[in-house]
């Protein structure tokens, strides 16, 4: 969102995966006014594709990195010769 450190895709997600109504989001963001969630959610509608391939990215390279660096602190070496 233009002028805010929330991104489409933030206003997007919460609406998608979280459940949260419009209202509940502006409770969420305070400094967004209503009309920003709609206008957010409208973008997100006509952008969905990218939107979700860049979510499905974002998955994948959390799981590399839980994969690679495990709660424990130390990396995992791969051994392939």
């Amino acid at each position: 969102m233009t002028g805010s450190d929330v991104k489409v895709s933030q206003i997007a997600w919460e609406y998608e995966h979280h459940g949260l109504t419009p209202d509940e989001i502006v409770d969420a963001y305070p400094h967004l006014s209503l009309a920003d969630v709609h206008a957010a959610l409208a973008y997100f509608y006509d952008h969905m594709d990218s939107i979700r391939a860049d979510w499905r990215e974002t998955e994948r390279v959390v799981a590399e990195m839980k994969a690679r660096f495990p709660r424990d602190g130390r990396p995992r070496v791969s051994h392939a010769s």
